[in-house]
């Protein structure tokens, strides 16, 4: 009776946060954002939520949080219309709406699937809230019995889920999550302030890489120059036809799959890193398995679609679970998520257990902005099917300017540097090469969100427990091995022998074919030697600072023995061995009509030109000449284009407050705003 007499107050006090116009406007804002975002395939929720990050600082946190929630919800039910009218997979967990989803618009069905799909998300949305609110209800008790042992056990947990579980081989996966947690160990350490790959001759690096920097780079950057290179339309045509009742009927029709398949998404998404990766498979295993005419599948058979459609959207709720009691990401998305909540208000909001004691109605706010999104967001994607169908068919070369314009200006309000620009180029460059060589992405982003959290937890615990073993050995037992950190630790055990047979089935970038043996093996090389210098750095650290080292020296050591071995397998296997994956071999990007260099110069020309005249002046000239001769557009068209994206950009900057990156003509000649000054 204690956990309703604390909860239903909560509850109320949510709605009453959440039903406010201002609130219920920046929802929809969301939702329509999200909606923008999912329909182009590979600018999923990780891309946009990282392009929302700089935007958070100081926001009123249901706001922000509204904001956030209606991008994240609706992102698994409008990337449905790359998957069925294109068949390309919006992102990772909508592979397997492609099989059935696009034979079925190819068949003058696309209507019918759409709608089959969208009400199917909206019912494992709505599973997936639900679930939620019982599963806080009941948890809370427990989870405030947690202590800083039983944190750091939960981080661990997470970690080797993540890694484990992120692609056909594991140590791929351990490596980038420790290549991840690696890069986030970069600059002061908090305990002793010792400086790690970091120098006060470059003042930058010393406050660390910024979250919103990494995700744009690791994320958003590799689809953009990836769309860019194939410099087409993303769909030739968009046809719906007809049959909108047919597909809700058709899902009333299997709504017990519906059921199954939602409840399937739950569980999968509380498990930290398989979300998106695996989900959508496993509901379109579980409906083969469970009709009985299986012949029609991959054909156009409605419940290919309706399965891994309700376990998408009700994934975002179990996601949510390890990410609000914990503060341990269930997925990409949810790692953005954490470092978002952080940056709302004065920073009073933190996720995990201190988040359940003291703002249960925060908790219960997302809770229900996650149910209201998506039904906001299943209404407007029916609402706006026929346009959002002709927007696939613009070429994305007009788009890819004005996506570099914003990743740029975001990037630069993390920290107010030109070197927040160098930064996102070069984390930009390692996620191009982690997709390209099938290291899995949401390991690396989740190892680095975790690094702070994993050294905190283990030098605090630390620090306990030698006060609890001075005072007598079974004290400081007790407090090391409580029940709770006994059962993670079976479960951790548990979760890697499961992941280790599993992960020859999970692609963490597609069904990556295999190239030649040099390529992959320098890639290896040059992050073995990262490694390498990393370890040797950390090791430099005096003893007496041993809380500064000791985890960069561990982790260190594990990611670089995971890249040792994996050396030594590529050097005996054949060079067709999946080891060696590479997307420049055969696919999307292999077939490109443009170089990778020659694009990416593109977006390198725009950094250097803000470096000499500032970043107004250097995107005029961007976009004039990228639209005139990558883009192939008349004069008239370019400059229409160029002058939005100018008035967009400073109609942004002045609601914002925010001022734009200077070049060295600024520091010369006095300009106004938005060329030069405050």
């Amino acid at each position: 009776m204690e956990i309703f007499a604390n909860a239903l107050p909560a509850l109320g006090e949510a709605w009453g946060l959440i039903l406010q116009p201002m609130v219920l406007g920046y929802l929809v804002l969301g939702v329509v954002m999200g909606l923008a975002v999912g329909v182009f395939p590979g600018l999923g929720g990780i891309a946009g939520l990282s392009l929302l990050l700089p935007f958070m600082f100081g926001m009123d946190p249901i706001l922000g949080l509204a904001l956030m929630i209606g991008m994240v919800a609706v992102v698994p039910t409008s990337d449905t219309f790359a998957s069925v009218l294109m068949g390309i997979p919006g992102s990772s967990a909508s592979q397997a709406t492609v099989l059935d989803g696009f034979p079925m618009a190819k068949n003058g069905q696309a209507a019918r699937a759409l709608s089959a799909a969208f009400a199917s998300s909206l019912f494992g949305g709505l599973v997936g809230a639900a679930f939620l609110t019982v599963f806080i209800l009941v948890a809370r008790p427990i989870v405030l019995e947690f202590g800083l042992p039983e944190m750091l056990m939960v981080t661990i947990l997470g970690l080797s889920m993540v890694a484990v579980l992120a692609g056909r081989f594991a140590l791929k996966g351990l490596a980038a999550a420790g290549l991840g947690l690696m890069i986030g160990t970069i600059g002061e350490a908090d305990a002793g302030g010792s400086l790690r790959m970091a120098s006060y001759d470059i003042p930058y690096l010393t406050d660390g890489l910024k979250l919103v920097i990494v995700g744009l780079g690791i994320f958003a950057i590799p689809e953009i120059v990836s769309l860019l290179r194939q410099d087409r339309s993303i769909a030739k045509g968009a046809e719906l036809g007809g049959g909108w009742l047919d597909g809700v009927r058709d899902w009333f029709a299997n709504i017990w799959l519906s059921v199954r398949c939602s409840i399937i998404g739950v569980v999968v998404g509380i498990i930290p890193g398989l979300g998106g990766s695996v989900v959508d498979w496993i509901a379109y295993g579980h409906s083969v398995q469970t009709t009985k005419d299986k012949s029609n599948f991959g054909k156009g058979e409605v419940r290919g679609v309706i399965g891994p459609e309700s376990s998408n959207n009700a994934k975002e709720g179990g996601g949510l679970v390890p990410t609000l009691l914990f503060g341990i990401p269930g997925s990409g998305s949810m790692a953005i998520f954490i470092g978002v909540v952080a940056l709302l208000g004065s920073g009073e909001i933190e996720v995990g257990p201190a988040m359940l004691k003291d703002n249960l109605d925060i908790t219960y706010s997302i809770v229900w902005l996650l149910a209201l999104a998506n039904v906001v967001g299943t209404i407007l994607c029916i609402a706006l099917s026929g346009g959002i169908a002709r927007m696939t068919t613009i070429r994305f070369t007009y788009l890819a300017p004005f996506l570099f314009m914003l990743i740029s200006f975001a990037a630069f309000q993390s920290g107010q540097n030109f070197e927040d620009l160098l930064a996102l180029f070069v984390i930009g460059l390692i996620g191009i090469f982690l997709r390209r060589f099938d290291w899995s992405r949401p390991a690396f982003l989740i190892g680095f969100v975790l690094s702070n959290p994993v050294e905190q937890f283990t030098n605090q615990a630390f620090q306990i427990a030698s006060f609890r073993f001075r005072k007598s050995f079974e004290e400081g037992i007790d407090y090391i091995f409580s029940p709770i950190v006994i059962i993670l630790i079976i479960i951790t055990v548990v979760s890697v022998v499961l992941g280790l047979r599993q992960a020859k089935n999970i692609m963490a970038e597609g069904d990556v074919q295999s190239g030649t043996k040099r390529a992959p093996m320098v890639f290896l090389l040059i992050i073995a030697g990262y490694l390498l210098v990393a370890l040797i750095n950390a090791n430099m650290i005096p003893d007496y600072n041993m809380t500064d080292k000791i985890i960069p020296m561990v982790i260190g050591s594990f990611a670089l023995g995971c890249c040792l071995i994996l050396l030594v397998q590529m050097i005996r296997r054949p060079e067709r061995d999946a080891i060696f994956a590479d997307k420049e071999v055969a696919g999307e990007d292999a077939d490109a009509p443009y170089g990778l260099w020659s694009t990416l110069a593109w977006f390198g020309s725009l950094i250097v030109g803000t470096f000499f005249v500032g970043f107004i002046i250097a995107l005029l000239g961007f976009l004039i000449t990228f639209l005139r001769v990558r883009a192939g557009a008349g004069w008239g068209k370019t400059l229409i284009l160029t002058a939005c994206g100018i008035a967009f950009m400073c109609l942004m900057a002045g609601v914002l407050n925010r001022d734009f990156p200077p070049g060295l003509l600024q520091h010369y000649v006095p300009l106004p705003w938005p060329l030069g000054g405050e």
